[in-house]
């Protein structure tokens, strides 16, 4: 069984938020994946967000390829658009959406194998045009749908379930993601909702290609000693570069303290935030050092987590193709084929 309806009764003193929602109005069908998968923590995270950014289900496309992680979307946001392509090729699809209607928010979902293997291409044009979009990655560095082979983002050494070890060099999403040209990279670990909610918040209110890497325990088949998938080693080489949290539009908030130290943030509801500076000389706004700082950290067998990269000046396909402001699919025929006249006098111009 592969599709279970959940039912309908629910609390009626559940929270809502502005728009009157809950956290059942942002939830799809019963979870068929293995108990205690991270790609279901990964579904939580992005019910979350969407709830406290109170973003209504219905303008939301959410797209994915082939494979345990492409089976998510049916687990949150059922009333929002969807659509589940041919393995590796979401990123294509998604970028033909997107021309036709710039108006909705897309959520590209995809695992490991479908983005780093055979969808490595649309992976990397789709990022490389400067499509609008959050592309979350749930990365456990094993094919979980065939038994646990190797997938191309396997750490070189790790260990499958069987006792052989991976002799490839792995391929790292979040720096390729960098070099092609993504204007939001982030990393996360599937046992970290405080850290993956404000981070998919985040990228869902960047206007250009956002990529987040989430590195998501396959407990079937890669969460076992000699894994570097696997929970507690994630767990022991976490390094988080930051602590990224974010607020409705309001007066600003502003603080100077000094890196080393922490500070106590009144906010807006009246609750406090506690600011830490772990890495003062980490600028998330620097592309070069960014990379340069995941390879680093990767030499020593350190997982980088948190806002990596920024581009606070980001474009996005439309704009950088100047297309109109209203949605391709919503011309009328007359826009689209305004006949020979307009056309010669478009010719003429470029003469």
């Amino acid at each position: 069984m592969t599709y279970i309806v959940k039912p309908k009764l629910r609390h009626p003193a559940l929270p809502v938020n502005k728009l009157g929602f809950t956290h059942r109005d942002y939830e799809g069908t019963v979870s068929t994946l293995c108990a205690g998968c991270g790609h279901d923590s990964i579904s939580a995270a992005i019910i979350q967000a969407c709830f406290e950014l109170a973003i209504e289900p219905h303008r939301v496309a959410k797209l994915s390829g082939i494979g345990c992680s492409s089976k998510t979307p049916t687990y949150f946001l059922g009333q929002s658009h969807g659509f589940n392509s041919v393995h590796g090729r979401m990123p294509s699809v998604l970028t033909g959406a997107n021309m036709a209607n710039k108006d909705l928010i897309y959520l590209g979902v995809s695992g490991d194998g479908d983005s780093a293997s055979i969808g490595l291409g649309q992976f990397v044009h789709c990022i490389r045009r400067g499509v609008n979009m959050v592309y979350i990655c749930e990365n456990n560095g094993v094919y979980g749908l065939t038994k646990g082979q190797f997938s191309a983002t396997a750490d070189k050494g790790s260990k499958s379930k069987g006792g052989a070890s991976n002799m490839d060099t792995p391929l790292d999403l979040a720096s390729m993601a960098m070099m092609v040209g993504a204007s939001f990279v982030g990393r996360s670990f599937s046992g970290d909702k405080e850290q993956m909610v404000p981070l998919i918040m985040a990228a869902m209110r960047h206007p250009g290609p956002c990529f987040i890497d989430i590195v998501s325990p396959c407990v079937a088949f890669n969460n076992h000693a000699g894994s570097t998938k696997a929970y507690d080693f994630v767990r022991a080489h976490n390094e988080a570069v930051n602590r990224l949290d974010i607020m409705e539009p309001r007066d600003p908030i502003t603080v100077e303290y000094a890196p080393g130290t922490t500070e106590e943030v009144a906010l807006h509801d009246g609750s406090s935030l506690r600011l830490a500076k772990l890495d003062a000389d980490y600028d998330p706004s620097d592309r070069i050092m960014a990379m340069a700082y995941l390879q680093a950290k990767a030499a020593r067998n350190e997982l980088v987590t948190g806002l990596i990269y920024m581009d606070r000046h980001a474009t996005d396909m439309h704009a950088n193709l100047n297309t109109v402001d209203v949605p391709l699919n919503g011309l009328s025929e007359k826009d689209l084929c305004p006949g020979s006249k307009a056309l010669d006098a478009f010719n003429a111009s470029h003469r």
